[in-house]
């Protein structure tokens, strides 16, 4: 399992939220740029980044911060938030970005999604984020009756690179993963995935990589918090996949 630190912009500055919450946002950072390179100098193989604003407004809004990240480092850069369309997609690669996420638009637009995968075989990934086992969407603004399970099932004849797995319930609470319905997911499809959200320790990174065939896991505020560093992180696992 490999660990992937996460940087949230708004307003073109890191931050963190609690559960999706703007009016619970915490700044962490005025230059993504010096972070990303940061958790590459502590042996990141790859980092996450998600365009907040970009998640709500249904477009790329911190293109110029996801640019300085992408020529700061040299490792892989994976992007979620506001891509909603082949156009938005090939913006995003041209920043320099080597996989997108697609969020919002697997749930509400399947047949775009879908041919986006078609198009960037190997490059895009689907961000499934849940409350309550239901799928969210829109920047966790509008929660539908739809299974993250299912839903993930759905896209797998469609070669996505990864899922990202969010748990809404735990994201930013520094309240520890949900062990149970990652690894239901891992079981459920035949694509790589990744953890993400709740990690607010390295015994909450041990139980993660002791879930078969987890791919990786994300982690954000417990880094920014002094809970553990990213170096720490990739010693404990060993940095494998």
């Amino acid at each position: 399992m490999i660990v992937i630190p996460a940087i949230d912009l708004h307003d073109g500055r890191v931050v963190r939220l609690k559960q999706g919450a703007f009016d619970a946002v915490t700044y962490y950072s005025t230059n993504p740029d010096e972070v990303a390179r940061a958790f590459e100098e502590a042996g990141a193989t790859r980092i996450h980044v998600v365009d907040l604003d970009g998640s709500l407004k249904g477009a790329g809004v911190n293109l110029q911060a996801i640019e300085a990240i992408c020529k700061a480092v040299q490792c892989e850069v994976e992007l979620g938030g506001g891509i909603r369309s082949a156009e938005d997609a090939r913006r995003a690669y041209s920043l320099g970005v080597n996989y997108i996420i697609l969020g919002t638009i697997v749930a509400k637009d399947p047949q775009a999604a879908k041919e986006i995968l078609s198009e960037f075989p190997g490059k895009a990934g689907l961000g499934i984020d849940a409350l309550n086992g239901r799928v969210a969407i829109g920047g966790w603004k509008e929660v539908t009756d739809r299974s993250a399970f299912d839903l993930a099932q759905e896209y797998v004849p469609f070669a996505p690179a990864f899922v990202v797995y969010t748990d809404i319930s735990r994201d930013g609470m520094l309240s520890g993963p949900n062990i149970e319905t990652t690894a239901a997911m891992v079981a459920a499809v035949d694509i790589p995935v990744i953890a993400s959200g709740g990690v607010s320790s390295l015994g909450d990174l041990k139980a993660l990589a002791e879930i078969p065939g987890l791919f990786g896991a994300i982690t954000g505020k417990a880094v920014y918090e002094g809970r553990f560093t990213v170096q720490e992180a990739i010693d404990l696992l060993g940095g494998s996949e």
